[in-house]
């Protein structure tokens, strides 16, 4: 009996001290992470890198506005009225992080944490003509935000919602109030969450459809200007040698009378 007490003991204290040691490396990997917007010379762009081992496995870079709509009484305490909320993602941001082979998560804090934001990134394997090839894409965001906070939401009704949607395309995250909406925008987007090669390196960048929109807009009038006058050009050069020969032949007169000067 004695030497069962003491077996069972030692498995307990051995899963004590294995949770304890899971849970250290956990809080350890968690916290290899660093808000780096000092170095960004957009005032309005936050920079984050998570890292595990000392590898950098996750680097976004990215300016965020938050509009959120909210309820207030109106001037005879019985209405309720909408007002709008425009929260901006401030510099100096607390930020936490993790890596997975197929999944990574970015979160960010601010104002003591009355504003969090959650990015999750997931990578698919895809067969190919070229064979197997990996894709990524932001497969969940979730805005959580306590409408208390008296910095941005004044006279709140109702305090503390979130939000959340798939983003895969839209930015308009659905409330759990079908008439409000709240609208993410991100700007100066440049995020890469697996397979970084090394610190402060992305990998070549995928343009996004209205980046190259943009660029086709601002390029085509300059293609066009290049191709007018190079159109411009060739019809003088071809008026140019037309006029020069046709000044250079000789001219027969047709009044016959002419020819007993000719000679």
């Amino acid at each position: 009996m004695d030497l069962r007490g003491r077996a069972v003991f030692s498995l307990n204290r051995l899963r004590v001290l294995l949770m304890l040691f899971h849970t250290m490396a956990r809080i350890m990997a968690e916290q290899e992470v660093e808000n780096l917007s000092g170095l960004s010379t957009n005032p309005e762009k936050d920079i984050f890198v998570v890292r595990e081992n000392g590898t950098t496995c996750l680097m976004a870079e990215f300016a965020a506005k938050f509009i959120v709509p909210y309820d207030v009484w109106a001037s005879n305490y019985v209405d309720l009225i909408t007002e709008q909320a425009d929260i901006s993602l401030t510099r100096g941001a607390e930020v936490n992080g993790r890596c997975g082979h197929n999944e990574s998560e970015l979160q960010v804090f601010w104002v003591d944490r009355a504003y969090t934001l959650k990015l999750l990134f997931v990578k698919e394997s895809h067969n190919t003509s070229k064979g197997p090839e990996a894709t990524w894409r932001l497969s969940k965001v979730q805005f959580i935000y306590d409408s208390s906070e008296k910095t941005h939401f004044k006279d709140a009704v109702r305090a503390g919602m979130s939000y959340e949607c798939q983003a895969q395309q839209s930015i308009s995250l659905a409330s759990s109030d079908p008439q409000k909406t709240v609208t993410m925008i991100l700007s100066a987007v440049h995020i890469q969450p697996f397979d970084i090669i090394s610190d402060f390196v992305f990998s070549e960048e995928h343009k996004c459809p209205v980046d190259e929109r943009e660029q086709l807009e601002e390029t085509l009038p300059l293609i066009l200007g290049l191709i007018l006058g190079l159109v411009i050009v060739v019809t003088l050069a071809i008026y140019h040698i037309h006029h020069k020969m046709t000044a250079n032949q000789v001219q027969i007169p047709r009044d016959r009378s002419q020819y007993k000067h000719m000679g």
